[in-house]
């Protein structure tokens, strides 16, 4: 649609000027063909779904299905719905005063039916963007009809008109999001008995409110989040509405571990800078926990989890250096350890881990550690790091231990220019990043056995002598 909001005022003028009336899922359909063939996005934002749960969405729209989208908690399967607006008309419009986004060529209600019988081409029109278009319901068991599709309106009523007139009633928020694109998230979680109000909708198009027969030929695509397995026992989707959509989509976490660095970096926010090779083992880490065998599968491990893993992190390093009054706050391999005790409530543990939660995620951290540290530094010359404490030296650094500090007990240290190269600082280091590059560098000697280490009562580590 090109035509702007301020030109076009009545229903004649929008016939002047050509405009086609189209359905929700024909304007879908279309605006993602255009999208496709410029070469453009489609879906801005969406990380680790462009050959696997991109394309069935879109095949979906171009079926002109309404979909369910199957996945564990924290999937982006609510941010997917959502980008699906993007594909609707910037702007579109309806009669002026419909309550249910009527278009103009085609009123719905009686009201707006009188009212463009007396008015003709001076039927006022109004524009509505797209982002008033799309509509969401979280399902929660106290969900009644009255919310999704409508009740009768006492206050109508009291005014004289009849129960028999379809006036009484007030509609809900599906009917209210006519023309545009309605979601239902967690619709499990939605009464057997409600969910069976969506059934004419999918279907036949009309909606039913306490023995009033409609027929409105309700315009929208409707749109539903599930976990496939019913893990907290709360519901079910009935049969017959799970038959209704015509695209059943599963949804999974990032496939590969750069797709789950790439949503970190995109969706976190990081209040200290966070070196790359510690947001990979947040991220390892994070992959490590949905794998591991004490962790509860079917409840699955969200990209929550590791997004705010990496906020807790940068907040541990900030801290640190409000404490110690450094002018930069860098995240050191150190700070990971605050997110083991901090995060354990975000992960469903099996039974038979109960009371070793915390030290699960303390191991399952370390192996992610290790794991980058041979990625990340495996090859390069680290002797210089071993004989720093090979006379009985000892090397101490913690939470809040400074970046000056650390870097003055070591010194100068052989190869530490291509640890810095190798995690990817630049030639000219910052003494917050050279010592993130000493302790990471320490920590993987530690965890690959080629350094002792012991921590104080105080919660400072202690890199000793070799074992």
């Amino acid at each position: 649609m090109t035509s702007t909001p301020e030109t076009l005022r009545t229903v004649g003028a929008l016939r002047a000027s050509g405009h086609r009336h189209r359905t929700v899922k024909e304007e879908l359909r279309e605006n993602l063909l255009a999208r496709m063939r410029d070469g453009g996005p489609r879906f801005p934002g969406i990380v680790g779904y462009d050959d696997t749960v991109l394309p069935e969405v879109e095949r979906a729209i171009l079926a002109g299905h309404d979909m369910v989208l199957l996945g564990e908690r924290g999937q982006g399967k609510t941010r997917v719905i959502r980008s699906l607006a993007g594909l609707l008309d910037e702007w579109t419009p309806v009669i002026a005063g419909s309550e249910l986004n009527e278009h103009p060529y085609e009123p719905l209600t009686p009201s707006s039916r009188r009212q463009a019988q007396e008015l003709g081409d001076e039927l006022p029109i109004r524009w509505l963007h797209r982002s008033l278009r799309y509509g969401e319901k979280l399902a929660t068991p106290d969900t009644s009809v009255g919310d999704l599709i409508g009740d009768v309106d006492p206050i109508r009523v009291a005014q004289g008109r009849t129960l028999g007139d379809p006036e009484t009633i007030h509609f809900g928020l599906v009917p209210r999001t006519n023309r545009g694109i309605f979601a239902v998230n967690e619709l499990p979680d939605l009464a057997e008995r409600i969910q069976v109000s969506l059934l004419n909708v999918l279907e036949e198009r009309d909606i039913q409110v306490r023995g009033y027969q409609l027929r409105l030929p309700l315009d929208l695509l409707l749109v539903a989040s599930a976990n496939p397995e019913d893990y907290t026992n709360r519901g079910r989707i009935i049969t017959p509405l799970k038959d209704r959509f015509g695209a059943e989509i599963r949804t999974h976490y990032p496939l590969e571990l750069e797709l789950e660095l790439d949503l970190i970096r995109q969706e976190a926010r990081l209040v200290a800078e966070v070196p790359d090779h510690v947001l990979e083992v947040v991220a390892r880490f994070a992959r490590g926990v949905r794998e591991s065998p004490s962790v509860d599968a079917r409840s699955g491990v969200s990209a929550r989890f590791a997004i705010a893993a990496a906020e807790t992190v940068a907040a541990s390093a900030l801290r640190r250096s409000g404490i110690l009054g450094e002018p930069v706050a860098t995240a050191r391999i150190g700070d990971t350890a605050s997110i083991t005790s901090t995060l354990r409530g975000k992960v469903e543990f099996e039974s038979g881990e109960e009371g070793r939660e915390v030290e699960v995620l303390a191991h399952l951290l370390r192996t992610a550690t290790a794991e980058t540290f041979r990625a990340r530094l495996a090859g390069l010359d680290l002797s210089g790091f071993t004989d720093l404490v090979a006379e009985g030296e000892i090397v101490e650094t913690g939470e809040l231990v400074g970046a000056e500090d650390l870097l003055r007990q070591v010194g100068t240290v052989p190869g530490l220019a291509k640890v810095l190269e190798r995690l990817g600082f630049d030639d000219a280091p910052t003494a917050a990043q050279a010592a993130a590059g000493v302790e990471f560098a320490l920590e993987g000697l530690h965890l690959t056995r080629r350094l002792s280490k012991a921590m104080t009562d105080e919660g400072r580590t202690l890199y000793g002598s070799r074992e």
